[in-house]
């Protein structure tokens, strides 16, 4: 039995949680999430709990049980108390900037980087610090966001510069050794 999947969710005050088949729908505080889940898992709320049991013990239901349970509780933390992600913009002349909704990185390229606000994220950016704040109810989402704006310059070994997670540790490698002429 999955360890993960047994466990049951429970749905705390102000959050809706409606189940429809294989799929479910959650409305919070912070926003709504509809997301359809493989049919073989069965899914039943019942006295504020959520429990996801599966069919039989085959390769497939075992591997899909712990994660359809995880899948339906990041939708419920999603909702009730958000996700979000920071990134650290280290380097000299390296900028971060909001225009709108959007994001504006200048990164030693040769022209600034407009970075389009995904549907349902919201940045918050301090420009003294050069930090971005990654937020959202869509875990998923949050991390394919940061992960895109730290792609735009991935930190670097010799220098350490680049975007980079707040949670992030870059191993610095040594330069070039001077050889003396022979």
């Amino acid at each position: 039995m999955s360890r993960i999947g047994k466990q049951p969710i429970k749905v705390p005050s102000g959050v809706e949680l409606k189940v429809n088949g294989s799929s479910v729908a959650v409305k919070g505080p912070k926003g709504k999430l509809q997301r359809d889940l493989h049919p073989n898992m069965k899914i039943e709320l019942q006295d504020g709990e959520v429990k996801v049991t599966r069919p039989t013990d085959g390769r497939l239901d075992r591997s899909l049980h712990g994660l359809t349970r995880t899948l339906i509780n990041n939708m419920v933390v999603g909702v009730t108390d958000g996700y979000s992600k920071q990134l650290n913009i280290v380097g000299v002349g390296y900028k971060v900037a909001l225009k709108g909704k959007d994001l504006v990185l200048n990164l030693g390229h040769s022209h600034a980087i407009d970075y389009p606000a995904p549907a349902g994220i919201e940045f918050d950016v301090d420009g003294k610090k050069n930090t971005i704040v990654v937020k959202g109810v869509n875990k998923e989402v949050v991390g394919q966001t940061a992960a895109e704006i730290r792609g735009f310059r991935p930190p670097e070994p010799y220098k350490g510069k680049g975007v980079m997670y707040s949670t992030e540790r870059i191993r610095r490698k040594a330069g070039k050794a001077a050889v003396g002429k022979g």
